[in-house]
């Protein structure tokens, strides 16, 4: 590891109040004491506390700061740290750091005071890989999901896991090799029980990834519906600002517009689409084609329905779009004159279900909402309704645990299908040797989450996406 002295800012390069210079390693008391100038010195100060005086450069004065130190090992990194706090213009911060590195501090890597802090064992790699998705999160639950791993909830989770599984391979090893003290005669038929319920444990995991996703890069929706029922107001509404043209006129709408909007704790990476329905208008057609393949890879589907007009053509192909996705349906301008209902849906769905599965088959109860764009009625109905339908209404991250990392969910996966060869294993009777293979590439798949048993070159690749200067 590198004992060099790093310095960085570690606030946005903005304009702001405050500004912080960050300097970590051996010679980070030093270089501040060379660029400091106060009452009195600095390097002899205690630990935790906070100086006022000036940073200069030479004989120049650059700023009037507070200057924090911190002695190591009780410091983010592990390491001596200070953090010079200035003003926040960038070009004086930027000044502060030039004079920083000129007095002996390199420039920092991306995310290597977060990477220091993981070798030095202040943080696991789960914990680690939580700070920046904390920096990074979109929304009310993905930052409670954040904070609650930073706190070690998937660490905790682990370590006990592999926990028990080192104990059966321990206790394999020292049969085999101690025989007459160790009997192995029954331990099969206890270590197929003992791996079944790690196994399920590591599937729940595994199972949790989906909302885990939605939570930390949100839900993709899909807004679908014939021109002009509502659908660009709908966005503008939900949006908070006028995102969307809007008029009278149908077709208006004949791209796709995304917008990322906060809802009810979740993110929606919204996308309003070219309203759908038969168009000899060439441009507007390649819309309704864009729509559609939208709609396919959606993860949820708007239907806003014009409960001021009939049930026509253009509806039965929306709800054939959509009889397969999970779907909410407003009935948009419920404060008109009603010529479309709730129960005039269910049953064309049921019909077009009917038709698709040929099994005369009860069609699945799609939740619908009665709502006026116009007058912002049951929006605060269809954000209560969004919450249940992802994440079973309020989300706990004291106990639950959702899997919000690709690698994580990945390394999870290869740890349930090496438990699975040891079931198979013990199933077919083979050595208790096969057993411990496949536990301990178990152990070393968990291990990785937790950075126990990855190279440098991964330790390397999942740092350098780190913002600068943390």
């Amino acid at each position: 590891m590198k004992k060099d002295t790093i310095a960085a800012i570690s606030t946005g390069m903005t304009n702001s109040g405050i500004g912080i210079v960050r300097i970590s390693g051996e010679e980070a008391f030093r270089i501040v004491a060379e660029v400091y100038s106060g009452k009195s010195g600095i390097v002899n100060e205690k630990t935790h506390t906070i100086h006022y005086g000036f940073i200069k450069d030479g004989t120049e004065i650059i700023d009037e700061v507070l200057v924090m130190l911190m002695k190591a090992p009780r410091t983010f990194t592990g390491e001596d740290t200070v953090e010079i706090n200035c003003h926040g213009g960038t070009y004086v911060v930027k000044r502060i750091l030039e004079t920083v590195i000129k007095n002996g501090a390199r420039p920092a890597d991306p995310g290597e005071f977060t990477k220091r802090a993981f070798l030095n064992g202040k943080l696991d790699l789960s914990q680690a890989e939580a700070v920046i998705d904390v920096i990074n999160s979109k929304n009310e639950y993905a930052l409670k999901s954040s904070v609650s791993q930073l706190k070690g909830s998937v660490k905790n989770k682990i370590e006990d896991i592999r926990k028990r599984i080192l104990y059966e391979t321990a206790f394999i090893e020292t049969a085999i090799d101690d025989p007459e003290h160790y009997k192995l005669d029954e331990y099969p038929d206890r270590l197929k029980s003992t791996i079944g319920r790690i196994s399920n444990e590591i599937k729940e995991l595994i199972d949790s990834a989906d909302n885990g996703r939605i939570i930390k890069e949100g839900i993709q929706t899909v807004i679908v519906g014939k021109p002009n029922a509502g659908k660009s107001s709908l966005l503008n509404i939900l949006a908070g600002r006028e995102r969307a043209i809007v008029t009278d006129i149908e077709g208006t709408t004949r791209d796709i517009l995304e917008e990322q909007i906060q809802f009810g704790g979740l993110t929606l990476n919204m996308i309003d689409t070219a309203g759908i329905r038969d168009t000899s208008d060439l441009i507007e057609q390649m819309g309704v084609d864009k729509a559609e393949k939208y709609v396919r890879d959606a993860d949820l589907v708007i239907y806003v329905a014009d409960a001021s007009r009939k049930f026509d053509q253009n509806d039965e192909r929306i709800m054939g779009l959509i009889s397969d996705k999970k779907t909410v349906v407003l009935l948009n301008k419920s404060d008109l004159k009603t010529e479309l209902t709730k129960e005039i849906l269910q049953n064309r769905m049921s019909i077009i279900l009917k038709n698709e599965n040929n099994a005369g088959i009860v069609a699945k109860n799609i939740p619908m909402i009665d709502i006026s764009v116009k007058e912002e009625q049951g929006i605060q109905e269809f954000e209560k309704l969004l919450t249940e339908m992802f994440l079973n209404g309020e989300v706990s991250f004291n106990e639950e645990i959702y899997i919000t990392n690709v690698r994580h969910k990945s390394a999870l996966s290869d740890a349930y299908e090496s438990l699975d060869k040891v079931i198979v294993s013990i199933e077919n009777r083979l050595p208790e040797d096969f057993y411990s293979i496949d536990l301990m590439d178990a152990y070393d798949s968990l291990g990785s989450i937790t950075g126990e048993t990855i190279g440098e070159d991964l330790i390397n690749e999942i740092f350098s996406k780190f913002c600068m200067g943390k």
